[in-house]
């Protein structure tokens, strides 16, 4: 039973950071809403705990390979949080997000030249400040992060706990 409630969470944790990319390539190709250095980012933390939380379904049978998965994608959406709200109360505040951070890691990555479509960098951090129902983008990014984090860490704390009280991984 536990490990079925671990592989919703993870299966869910995977289902809504592939959607919150593809809401947000819907924001850019059909409403023009061009991303900056922080989004784009984001984007690929989303993609990240995507993985972790794919590889940790598909590890279901190894209980230690399911846990460090799960912890994993806690620690990447605790990164989302962090870059969310930079992005929120220093990025969006900038006319260049130009030799920031994710600036850097992203062209370094080389994937806005490889997969422009989804990392490409196409605004400032100013720019790049919209509102969706009144609340602006980051923020939105910022608590799915944190729901992702929650739902991992439950994965990871179910597994726990099952092996704690003696029942099988």
């Amino acid at each position: 039973m536990r490990t079925l409630l671990a592989d919703r969470l993870l299966a869910l944790v995977a289902i809504l950071s592939l959607g919150a990319i593809g809401v947000a390539l819907v924001s850019q190709y059909a409403f023009d809403m061009q991303p900056c250095a922080w989004c784009v980012l984001q984007r690929l933390i989303y993609l990240a705990i995507a993985v972790a939380a794919i590889l940790g379904l598909l590890l279901r049978r190894a209980a230690v390979a399911q846990r460090v998965l799960s912890a994993l994608a806690a620690l990447l959406a605790a990164g989302g949080v962090a870059a969310a709200a930079y992005q929120h109360n220093v990025a969006s505040q900038m006319m260049s997000c130009a030799q920031t951070f994710a600036d850097r890691f992203m062209t370094s990555s080389g994937l806005d030249e490889v997969v422009p479509q989804v990392f490409g960098i196409y605004a400032t951090c100013a720019d790049a400040a919209v509102d969706l129902l009144g609340v602006r983008y980051e923020i939105w990014s910022l608590l799915l992060f944190v729901l992702l984090g929650a739902a991992a860490l439950g994965a990871l704390l179910v597994r726990r706990e099952r092996s704690l009280f003696g029942g099988a991984n």
